[in-house]
């Protein structure tokens, strides 16, 4: 611990410092790489909506010893069209999800599992959503989301400056874009959970973001009329100035959710928990990376285009330059005006 903080003196300092603006290439690539993982997991196996969205029916048996397979063969049995998802949720439920039935049909499901697990068809919980129901909360789970990115960057267009608002936008739209992808390629049903959990990790993200936005502005503040830095370097200064605290503050927030998808998901069963915690863990991971290593790289890259930057990149550069480095002679040298004309001695005799 006493290295990191030492680490993060020397960052804060500037005595020590880590090249992410210059390297953003390296970081683009990372990205790409993952953003094309993502399209060919949404082109090749899609989202797995659950029946909030797409509509369906939904079975849950309480049961100790209850196992997949027997529900499994009870829905078969029932002669359910289509594709069942059948999941346990701890160590006495499983839970059996359809797609859209009649009358009928569900009650040849409920008395297919009552008597499968000898239970009363009365116990088994039975949720139907209809299909208009399923396009409604789509509908508004698209506007949430967007209605999110709309008021964020108007928050950030006034608070700082539009070109950061479209640099943690583009932060914000690469996290999203990732965490679906490894979402489809997981294959866990998409619920009212999972929405929540990426509003929540777009908030993280620009939680953080922000942070170093701030820090940004606060040493650029001067930067035209000191001269002493580009913009970029300055950029990557106040980067490296919250990288300690991104990452410890990320580390704390990753162990809860850890603990919520791994034990509580993974070892006790808890299957509700697991769309959520899947969401909030690869997102805040996500979200680190994109502040420190996207965000601020697409912000510099905007300001470095501006006229009044580029001039200042010129001014920093010309005060840097090697020793040795020839300078162009003045315009009133000698060489440039030609010999001068000295008048002739006289000699004595």
């Amino acid at each position: 611990m006493s290295k990191l903080s030492g680490l993060g003196g020397r960052l804060y300092r500037g005595e020590t410092s880590i090249e992410i603006i210059g390297r953003r290439r390296r970081w683009y690539a990372v990205s790409a790489l993952f953003v094309l993982l993502s399209m060919g997991a949404l082109s090749i196996q899609g989202l797995h909506l659950g029946i909030e969205f797409k509509g369906g029916s939904s079975f849950t048996v309480t049961k100790v010893g209850a196992s997949v397979e027997d529900a499994r063969s009870a829905v078969t049995a029932a002669g359910v069209p289509g594709e069942s998802i059948v999941q346990t949720i701890g160590s006495d439920k499983v839970r059996v999800q359809t797609g859209a039935l009649d009358t009928a049909q569900n009650n040849a499901v409920q008395d297919a599992l009552a008597a499968k697990f000898a239970v009363p068809v009365e116990s088994i919980d039975t949720q139907i959503v209809g299909p208009s129901w399923g396009k409604e909360i789509t509908r508004k789970a698209v506007y949430g989301l967007f209605g999110f990115l709309i008021c964020v960057m108007l928050y950030l267009a006034m608070a700082f400056e539009p070109k950061m608002a479209i640099a943690a936008i583009a932060a914000v739209v690469h996290d999203v874009f990732i965490t679906v992808g490894i979402y489809a390629l997981v294959g866990f049903d998409v619920t009212p959970a999972t929405v929540i959990g990426f509003l929540t990790i777009l908030g993280y993200s620009l939680y953080d973001t922000v942070v170093v936005f701030d820090k940004i502005r606060e040493n650029t503040r001067t930067i035209t009329a000191t001269s002493k830095s580009t913009y970029s370097q300055a950029t990557n200064l106040a980067v490296n100035q919250t990288i300690v605290r991104s990452i410890n503050t990320s580390v704390i927030a990753l162990l809860p959710v850890g603990s919520i998808l791994f034990v509580g998901a993974g070892l006790l069963g808890a299957g509700t928990l697991k769309d959520l915690s899947l969401a909030l863990f690869i997102g805040l991971a996500v979200g680190t990376y994109s502040s420190i290593f996207i965000a601020p790289p697409v912000l510099a890259q905007l300001r470095e285009r501006e006229p009044a930057m580029q001039a200042l990149a010129k001014r920093v550069n010309s005060r840097t330059a090697p020793v040795g480095t020839p300078t162009p002679a003045p315009a009133h040298s000698e060489e440039r005006r030609g010999p001068r004309n000295q008048p002739k001695r006289k000699h004595r005799k």
